[in-house]
């Protein structure tokens, strides 16, 4: 799999480009800040309908712009697709493949499959849950657009919910038929709340018995002197939520553990206005030896850590029985030599790998491919980012 052809409109500092790319290394070199990663980011925001370093789209959408326009054309064992994605700052995104309009966004998901390495990966060891759980659900989003639908559908249930609890206790309070109505409406969001969540907790679940044993073997590989390298599921619900690893795993029976905790829980969601039960809270622990990485281990393990999850993830894809494209952002110049060599020999197999460096001599000399310079303009407006050099393409500004 590979992106041929990558056209970019309003997207962050990029006002209008259009690139050729090919199935080889690509090289994208310039100062920070000059916009070469928002190339990389618009690719995987295309395979992950999401960006790796902002929560929102707004910042996505050049200055003045109302919305930000991505298209790409992906080639997969002899298909050619080409993919169209309308990035609003306020309003709900359009997208087409091959010119057809999508009736949601989320339908284009599956048709270009990326795997990025970023510094920011670094919080998947040391920083809050929402960091790991994010992780997760994007490696379960990319196996189609029914597993996105159903974190969507969960995450709309859990705000209506919240809202119902934050007034919950006031009711109550008066009594009557607004305590009534208030129960009669928290067991139908339980009902929706505890279905949903069991469908998600069970995805998640048997994604990472998937990916367990790319990372521990990837982290062996990285440090062969270290401790194993495991993963685990923790529930906010407890550990029954989770089954042994030899036992299969049931969205209806999770299901009907998180309904229970729910039930036994209500009493203190209504006075904290909170929903304490569900996938929302849940957490992946990423074990070294007996331990949680998490607060002891050291800098180097942990980067370790964190390349053996994206090592992990691209495998957790080629076995599915396809190549993903492999960007690497700036991650050479955080690397000791030991873990650039063992990136690098990871990423020869790579149909596709873009690269950014912000000084080209970060880039292994094992890597050999098209450099394109990224530069900025601030010629006749506000400054831009712009390509320069012979081997771009067609370019663009």
């Amino acid at each position: 799999m590979y992106v041929r052809e990558l056209r970019l409109r309003d997207f962050r500092s990029w006002g209008e480009i259009d690139l050729t790319l090919r199935p080889e290394p690509t090289i994208f070199v310039g100062r920070n800040g000059f916009g070469k990663t928002n190339l990389l980011e618009a690719v995987y925001y295309l395979a992950h309908l999401r960006s790796h370093r902002v929560s929102s789209d707004a910042p996505l959408v050049h200055s003045g712009a109302d919305a930000a326009l991505v298209t790409a054309t992906v080639e997969n064992a002899g298909r050619e697709l080409t993919v169209q994605l309308q990035i609003k700052a306020d309003g709900a995104n359009k997208s087409t493949v091959n010119g057809s309009p999508s009736r949601r966004s989320r339908d284009i998901l599956g048709i270009l499959r990326a795997v990025m390495f970023a510094p920011e990966d670094l919080m998947l060891i040391r920083g809050d849950p929402s960091e790991r759980r994010r992780f997760i659900d994007e490696l379960v989003a990319q196996r189609g657009p029914r597993w996105a639908a159903t974190r969507s559908d969960y995450d709309r249930v859990l705000r209506q919910r919240s809202a119902l609890l934050k007034t919950a206790g006031a009711a109550l309070r008066r009594g009557g038929s607004d305590a009534d109505s208030v129960i009669s409406t928290l067991d139908v969001w339980d009902g929706q709340l505890a279905d949903l969540g069991g469908q998600v907790t069970a995805a998640r679940i048997e994604v990472l018995r998937a990916l367990t044993p790319h990372v521990t073997e990837s982290y062996a590989a990285i440090a062969p002197h270290s401790r194993s390298a495991t993963l685990a599921y923790r529930a906010a619900a407890g550990p029954d939520v989770v089954p042994p690893d030899d036992a299969p795993v049931s969205a209806d029976e999770i299901g009907a553990i998180l309904l229970a905790r729910l039930s036994e829980l209500r009493s203190k969601e209504i006075d904290r206005g909170v929903s304490l039960v569900g996938p929302h809270r849940d957490d992946i622990d990423i074990v070294l030896g007996d331990d949680v990485a998490k607060g002891f281990a050291s800098h180097g393990e942990s980067w370790s850590l964190a390349l053996a999850l994206r090592l992990g993830s691209v495998e957790l894809v080629r076995a599915d029985g396809v190549e993903p494209v492999i960007m690497l952002d700036d991650v050479f110049a955080e690397l000791d030599a030991q873990r650039r060599a063992q990136l690098v020999a990871f990423t020869e197999s790579a149909e596709q790998l873009l690269v950014t460096a912000a000084v080209a001599d970060d880039i292994p000399a094992a890597i050999a491919g098209r450099r394109i310079n990224v530069g900025v303009t601030e010629e006749n407006g506000p400054r831009r980012s712009v390509v320069s050099g012979d081997d771009i393409g067609e370019g663009g500004t």
